[in-house]
């Protein structure tokens, strides 16, 4: 059942709203009569003649240095074999949304339907001019080959395989870090490749090309040991036959340094790992399961240095750690083709990243105290925000200094600018904030799960591991709502109406009369308000029966919030809760507060949302950038709305130097640095970039999110509420699936943060929230 259930959603991922994963979009513009014009007949002309005269031109004037195509006949499409060009092109599609969300590549998906080498190639060479380069896709041995041996050869565009070669330059730089940390030398060590197929083939090649010596390799495939003495060996497979008379893994395995796992689940037993050399090196690559269970690996020897492909482990070899940015690279000085330079430039870029010290980002993504080189730790994460600006730059280096670069780079200071500007590692907020919820899911209290769409949100959230749901709601109708949705799993639910919830209940009404006797609360008007969702659902997180809880997809804000104030309060040393927005836009995360709560804060106020936010920003990875906004610009307005902002900013100052916060400033002049660089180069947000927004009142900074959210279809996640003494949220009203998705992720989060200062205080129950 579950099965069929992740099956389906797949294809309604695939199918809906529109088919595909990827569409054109324009980059110029086309609103006007002149616009149109400029575009196609009569101003094209003016473009197609400058390209007449001169080929390198296409480059000024057309996307073609920006474009990939991702080239594939279907025949070993990622599991699943030989199941042809229309079958493969879901796959070939994502590799586009990969090239894209992370280098900004263009990428565009050909499957063509020829098993035909020297059909395939002369394809491939006719269709040329359209791109910039080419990746080779999801092609079988031994055809993949000669393919890409022959198109490197014929075009003067960068092509690579990247099953091939993808795998190799991640899985090398994996090598030479577990290597020193094993205090091996790669000339020495004894390798045994399991598996000898493309990437197989391609690894081998490049460990080589860093060292290995042949006569301490050995491969072997579906029969056994590839020897010398063998007969019909292809040419790849001659290069790497051994000479020893062996012909099993398990004898080929006795006193090796090193497996690499390109082959079959389970290949490699304990038994075997015992066997190996002192400190062992083990990548087991095959995906989904592996050669050798990470676990079972492990508790078989403590000393061994394990990788393998799946993300739920650490040294995860993924190649998406290399074809974006080695493409980058390879495009940007208009390489014509990606040499061997080229991948060990990007081999060396990724083995010494991995040991320079980790964005705070990163180790709140995957839930680290600290990611340091080391066992668990010898290859960078693909969430790293370094990777945009650090291969695509050696990959450049080399390709200029083995002579393949049409355009050199120059100012090497600016590149990493446009990169990082490029990159798509700001829009990398949700998939950072998933992943951190992952790794310590917290009990999330649905307070409306009797709605189709919160449960729709709760059934995710369990699925995806976020967060462990606690059903809020009349029993009956939430079962028949799991039964329509098949979400079958054992989770929770409580209706606070019903008897089996008597004792909780009185239990939270003496403890809700005890904290609000004194402010109009009779013990009866407690315990009829225990028998509503919010309020139950309240006292239950207060009371340490749940880690955090959603409410507010079907009522008002303001009736959702008064009983959460009610119930939580605010935290000590907080005066005034407050509401941010996390806007992912364009330009990247932009956190604007206060979105929902403060009407017109004071100077005072406008400060303490100034901090609280500036704290949210640091709890999930940003180093926050302040503006406080206004219609004025640094004391040219003395109106009492601008004098307000400006004396918040004083306040800040003065109470929090190492915040770089600065205002009151327009909107226009907060968001552009050469605006400021211009007019105010005395700011202390000098030439930073803003990613923090501090609106004047609740007007300017509800309507702003809005207008933001509906005219540029900006993906929002909020309102987080701030100051509050517990993780408990409130959804806009009519919040849709996705939304609440991403509001679970954030209170998983916040209770996470929670539990971190209550351990570092030792147990202090009242904590200062942010």
């Amino acid at each position: 059942m579950a099965d069929e259930k992740k099956r389906r959603e797949a294809l309604i991922y695939h199918a809906k709203p529109t088919p595909g994963k990827i569409k054109v979009v324009p980059t110029k513009p086309y609103a006007t009569q002149r616009d149109l014009a400029l575009a196609y007949s009569p101003g094209v002309a003016e473009p197609c003649l400058e390209i007449k005269k001169d080929k390198e031109n296409v480059y000024k004037y057309t996307a073609k240095g920006n474009i990939v195509a991702i080239i594939t006949n279907g025949t070993a499409v990622l599991g699943l074999g030989d199941i042809g060009p229309e079958a493969s092109k879901p796959v070939m599609e994502g590799k586009s949304l990969l090239f894209k969300i992370f280098a900004d590549i263009d990428g565009i998906d050909i499957e063509l339907d020829t098993k035909d080498v020297d059909k395939f190639v002369e394809t491939v060479k006719i269709i040329a001019p359209t791109f910039g380069g080419i990746n080779l896709e999801d092609i079988k041995a031994p055809e993949a080959f000669e393919i890409e041996r022959r198109l490197k050869e014929e075009l003067d565009i960068p092509v690579m395989h990247d099953d091939q070669h993808g795998t190799a330059i991640i899985s090398s730089a994996a090598l030479l870090n577990a290597l020193e940390i094993a205090n091996k030398k790669i000339e020495k060590v004894k390798i045994v490749v399991s598996g000898a197929g493309a990437a197989a083939v391609s690894c081998t090649r490049l460990y080589k090309a860093f060292g290995a010596v042949s006569e301490n390799i050995v491969m072997l495939d579906s029969k056994g040991v590839i020897r010398q003495d063998a007969e019909n060996l292809s040419k790849e497979k001659l290069e790497f036959a051994t000479k020893r008379k062996i012909n099993t893994l398990e004898e080929a395995i006795i006193d090796a340094d090193v497996f690499i796992g390109l082959s079959i689940a389970d290949i490699l037993t304990p038994a075997m790992l015992k066997s190996m050399a002192k400190d062992p090196i083990v990548f087991a690559m095959a995906n989904p399961d592996p050669e050798i269970k990470y676990d079972l690996a492990c508790s078989t020897r403590d000393d061994v240095i394990m990788a393998t492909g799946r993300s739920d482990h650490p040294n995860q070899v993924n190649n998406v750690l290399g074809f974006p940015f080695i493409f980058r690279g390879a495009l940007d000085v208009r390489a014509t083709k990606i040499n061997e330079a080229m991948k060990m430039a990007a081999v060396k870029a990724l083995s010494e990243l991995t040991k320079q010290p980790v964005p705070e980002q990163v180790n709140i993504a995957y839930g680290e105290t600290r990611l340091t080189f080391g066992k668990d730790y010898i290859i960078p994460k693909p969430f790293d925000p370094r990777l945009i600006a650090e291969i695509p730059p050696a990959v450049a280096k080399a390709a200029m200094e083995s002579g393949v670069a049409k355009a050199p780079i120059e100012d090497w200071n600016r590149y990493r600018e446009e990169l990082l500007k490029r990159s798509g590692d700001d829009n990398k907020v949700m998939r950072l904030l998933m992943s951190r919820a992952k790794r310590n899911p917290k009990r999330i209290v649905f307070a409306e799960a009797n709605h189709i769409d919160v449960l729709k949100t709760a059934q995710i959230a369990h699925e995806e591991g976020i967060a462990i749901p606690i059903l809020l709601g009349n029993k009956e109708v939430i079962l028949e709502l799991k039964n329509e949705l098949e979400f079958d799993a054992d989770v929770l639910i409580i209706d606070p109406k019903d008897e089996s919830s008597e004792a909780k209940r009185k239990s939270y009404a003496a403890k809700f009369f005890e904290a609000r006797k004194r402010n109009g609360v009779t013990l009866y008007g407690a315990s009829t308000k225990m028998r509503e969702r919010n309020y139950y659902g309240a006292m239950m997180v207060l009371e340490g029966d749940a880690d955090g809880m959603i409410s507010g997809h079907s009522r008002a804000y303001a009736n959702v919030v008064k009983p959460i104030f009610e119930v939580i309060g605010k935290a000590n040393n907080v005066s005034k809760a407050a509401t941010a927005h996390i806007m992912i836009t364009q330009r990247g995360p932009l956190i604007l507060a206060d979105t929902s709560i403060n009407i017109d804060p004071t100077a005072e106020e406008l400060a303490e949302i100034t901090q609280m936010t500036a704290n949210l920003g640091m709890a999930f990875g940003f180093d926050p950038v302040l503006a406080l906004l206004s219609y004025s610009n640094f004391g040219s307005s003395n109106h009492p709305h601008a004098i307000k902002v400006r004396e918040a900013v004083k306040i800040l100052h003065s109470r929090s130097p190492e915040l770089i916060v600065d205002g009151e400033i327009q909107t226009d002049f907060a968001l552009s640095k050469k605006l400021r660089k211009s007019q105010f180069p005395f700011s202390m947000l000098g030439g930073k970039k803003v990613n923090t927004l501090i609106f004047p009142n609740l007007e300017s900074a509800n309507i702003t999110y809005k207008l933001l959210k509906e005219l540029h279809a900006a993906d929002s996640i909020g309102p987080i509420m701030l100051g509050l003494r517990k993780a408990v949220h409130v959804l806009q009203l009519g919040a849709s699936v996705e939304e609440m998705v991403n509001m679970t992720a954030v209170a998983v989060i916040d209770a996470q943060e929670r539990e971190k200062r209550r351990k570092v205080k030792m147990g202090l129950s009242n904590e200062t929230d942010q």
